[in-house]
């Protein structure tokens, strides 16, 4: 009897703790969620676009998705990237999308398509309103050929974002 009392003070303490931290949740950063925003670049290869918008999807973990109302044209698969927190309410977001350019004519209308020439990647720090519900943010865009050498097109712009809610 006295081996059973002495095994079941650890067991009492062990399954005590153990509801104590199961009933801890924690909490997803503000940043996570999926975001709608108006974006302006001031210089480089898309200064020239007033209206574009970019749509994120941030993950808990450090992970994102990012599409444009562009990404058809040309033709290009959405970013993926990584993100992180930089301070109270500021992030960095680092975002990778391959850029594409048509076949010559003769080879496009054989089936030769859209073909990979290059990436862009875009550094940008989030600045999020004390709500949550918004943030504003200075993006870097840097356009890399197929080898990953820098090519023509580099950029910097501002964004505006909404949380995307019900």
């Amino acid at each position: 009897m006295t081996r059973i009392r002495s095994a079941f003070g650890p067991l009492a303490a062990a399954l005590l703790t153990a509801s104590c931290t199961a009933d801890q949740q924690v909490q997803p950063a503000p940043l996570v969620g999926a975001w709608r925003s108006s974006v302006q670049f001031e210089t480089g290869a898309f200064a020239g676009i007033k209206d574009l918008e970019f749509m994120y999807v941030f993950n808990t973990g450090g992970t994102l998705t990012e599409s444009s109302n562009y990404d058809g044209a040309p033709p290009v698969p959405p970013a993926y990237g990584v993100w992180r927190a930089v301070g109270p309410m500021e992030f960095e977001a680092r975002y990778e999308f391959y850029i594409t350019s048509p076949s010559p004519p003769d080879a496009f209308q054989g089936g030769g398509g859209w073909l990979p020439s290059g990436r862009g990647v875009f550094t940008e720090r989030i600045a999020l309103s004390a709500d949550g519900q918004a943030f504003t943010s200075t993006i870097r865009y840097e356009a890399l050929g197929v080898s990953g050498e820098p090519a023509a097109g580099d950029g910097e712009a501002r964004g505006r974002a909404v949380r995307i809610q019900f």
